[in-house]
């Protein structure tokens, strides 16, 4: 958490974890006390955790009538929801909450299932240039859809977007939910569970005189839960009639007198909490789980927790919690005779729900509170990393820019070892301006380097080969026209790809058509069996290139989307403000110098996983202490008005030339060194 206390400006520097002042969160709710739900519960356990490890937390909920927030924090004004008045809604003016902010010093701001509170919350947290981490917890969408809103659904899933969008990091509680929010999409989606208290839910609470007096000698079928449309509780209609069969249902909600007269043989305890609910949840033979908008499923953890086997939709968040046939089933979504079967099996095999209820205890053991706060401290520096990164950008686009891969950390097949590497590109991946013990007239260049670094790090016994098609001026037709085939002729396993930047510079350009055709490529190289490295385009830090900075920005957020949808292996390149410096750049500049071209090469290399990439490149730089002779002539004589000459008479600088390595050398192992095939 060292990193946490920095930025924004404010003077402090980094504190060590564990630091007596800690950690300054300000977590912002759209649900709290008296009202309990998933929402409140989350929160406070957050909130204890997180005081407990010596951080501080500053809380703003919505203010209920003669309930004080009873912790340091500001209740906001709000108003019960006229279908359900226990939920309060409340959107005060964001200038409040950004006041709020700056007086408590946040270091990170946590969004709690933010909707409309929340949506005032992320404004704040934006003019305050702090960090925000948004919990989705709450799947609104579809909500509105099972509340027969047609028109306000399309609103929610516009509201959510945008929320999530300018949310610096999004946790979602399940792969579902996850890939719903990049259905929409939201960029920087983490997966972030619940934790479960393993101490109060356990089988040691199981009650038989509890059971005696609810369902005396009868199997009992328990629903915990909210009483809401969406949460599906009619469909335990289906279980009507199963002999010796007595279902129970522990909650309260606006459905509830709808309920109580569609299911009349139920017995419905209403809302139960702490010691109570334990002991109601582990006095279940089976739980019952049949809402579908679920973005998690805590009560299924809590009942996995108690030794009770779970039968729940396959649908949402339970698929990550229930593993069907092991410790539950996992029933067709909305076939309430699937529903009624796979309780019935688990009612007449008591050996059955004895083995399952044991996998499940088993398999909620290490998802405890303590161990997902210590996770969600470490999103929370990850959100402050991204933060930083972001005021970094000239331009903010979605996607936006995810972080670099650190000491080798990397997204990519680290285990792979390739043996014929193919660059593709422009004068950047040729290696103009990289001088570096090279003779006159020569260029060495970020891919020379990257394939030197892959062929130290694969198999001895392999040889390793290398050809670089790139050249000077080269624009995305050419990469298609002339580089795509013959790359395709010389079957690699491993192809980069960097190139665009020659386009975006001169005049207008259909930046989706662009990208569309650089991914056309992507996607034959793919279908080819090969791994491609797919790179962003950048600038210097130069007045003039602010010019070019939304075109970059666009084009690189199509670029991600591309490595996204075919499984490239993506070098964002325009994540790393380092690379922008001018010192990174040569005379002309346009190209960069030696230094720069290492920089990118070991950061290719970290995204290919390459061992010890990181400290190698602090050797390297070591070793390299450029000392550039400073070009002869004034730049504008030197390079511009060439360049321009060149423009009027509709020529490039790599008119005539050829690709700078159309086959294949092989590079030697020991020394780095290329040679020719024999």
């Amino acid at each position: 958490m060292n990193s946490l206390r920095q930025g924004r400006g404010r003077g402090r520097a980094g504190l060590p974890r564990g630091h007596p002042e800690g950690v300054r969160v300000a977590v912002i709710t759209e649900s709290f006390l008296p009202h309990m739900n998933g929402v409140t519960g989350s929160v406070l356990q957050v909130r204890d955790h997180l005081e407990r490890a010596g951080h501080d937390v500053f809380v703003v909920a919505p203010a209920v009538r003669r309930h004080a927030l009873g912790m340091p924090g500001r209740s906001v004004p709000s108003m019960p929801l006229p279908s359900y008045p226990a939920v309060r809604v409340s959107a005060p003016p964001s200038v409040t909450i950004a006041r709020d902010l700056r007086r408590f010093g946040a270091d990170v701001v946590h969004l709690a299932s933010p909707f409309l509170l929340g949506w005032q919350g992320v404004i704040a947290a934006e003019s305050q240039r702090m960090p925000s981490v948004a919990v989705y917890q709450t799947d609104v969408v579809a909500y509105t859809a099972r509340y027969g809103i047609p028109q306000a659904t399309a609103l929610a899933e516009g509201h959510v977007k945008r929320l999530h969008r300018r949310a610096t990091l999004t946790l979602a509680p399940s792969e579902a939910a996850r890939t719903q929010l990049e259905l929409l999409g939201v960029d920087r989606v983490a997966l972030w569970g619940r934790g479960v208290d393993g101490i109060r839910f356990a089988p040691s609470r199981r009650s038989e005189a509890w059971r005696r007096r609810i369902a005396p000698g009868e199997t009992i079928v328990g629903y915990v839960g909210r009483l809401a449309p969406e949460k599906q509780v009619e469909d335990l209609a289906a279980l009507a009639g199963i002999r010796g069969v007595r279902v129970v249902i522990v909650g309260d909600g606006p459905s509830r007198p709808a309920l109580e007269r569609a299911l009349p043989d139920a017995v419905f305890l209403g809302h139960l909490q702490g010691d109570e609910l334990a002991t109601a949840m582990a006095s279940f033979d089976v739980f019952v789980h049949p809402g579908e908008s679920e973005t998690f499923g805590q009560t299924i953890q809590e009942a996995q927790a108690s030794g009770v086997p779970v039968v729940a939709t396959g649908r949402g968040g339970p698929l990550d919690l229930v593993r069907s046939s092991v410790d539950g089933w996992l029933y067709r979504p909305g076939d309430r005779d699937d529903l009624r079967a796979r309780v019935e099996d688990l009612v007449g095999d008591a050996a059955k729900r004895r083995a399952f209820a044991a996998s499940a205890r088993v398999a909620v053991s290490g998802r405890t509170w303590s161990s997902l706060g210590d996770r969600l401290l470490e999103h929370y520096e990850r959100a402050q990393r991204l933060a930083r990164l972001d005021r970094d950008l000239r331009v903010r686009v979605w996607p936006r820019p995810e972080l670099p891969a650190v000491g080798g950390a990397s997204p990519g097949p680290s285990d792979r070892r390739w043996s014929r590497y193919v660059a593709l590109g422009d004068s950047i991946t040729e290696g103009l301006c990289d001088t570096s013990r090279m003779p006159d007239g020569a260029f060495r260049g970020w891919a020379d380097r990257l394939a030197q670094l892959l062929a130290l790090s694969g198999n001895d016994r392999t040889p390793f080969r290398y050809a670089n098609l790139a050249v000077r001026s080269r624009r995305v037709r050419h990469l298609l026209e002339e580089q795509l085939p013959r790359c395709l002729e010389l079957r690699p396993d491993l192809v980069s790809i960097l190139i665009g930047a020659n386009d975006l510079v001169g005049g207008p350009v259909d930046i989706d058509a662009l990208a569309g055709e650089v991914g056309g490529a992507v996607r034959a190289l793919r279908a080819d069996g090969c791994d491609v490295l797919l790179a962003t385009v950048f600038l210097p830090e130069r007045a003039a290139a602010g010019l070019l900075a939304r075109r970059f920005a666009a084009y690189n957020a199509r670029l991600r989307t591309i490595a996204r949808e075919t499984g490239a292996l993506l070098l964002d390149l325009e994540a790393h403000p380092e690379l922008a410096r001018l010192d990174q750049w040569a005379d002309d500049r346009v190209h960069l110098r030696s230094r720069g071209h290492r920089f990118v090469a070991y950061r290719a290399a970290e995204t290919l996983g390459v061992p010890h990439a990181e400290a190698l490149a602090g050797l390297d730089e070591a070793f390299h202490v450029d000392e550039d002779v400073p070009a002869r002539g004034t730049w504008l004589r030197r390079d511009a008005l060439p360049w321009i000459w060149r423009r009027l008479r509709g020529r490039t600088a790599g008119d005539g030339l050829t690709a700078k390595l159309p086959d294949y050398v092989i590079v030697s192992r020991p020394t780095g060194r290329a040679t020719l095939p024999q």
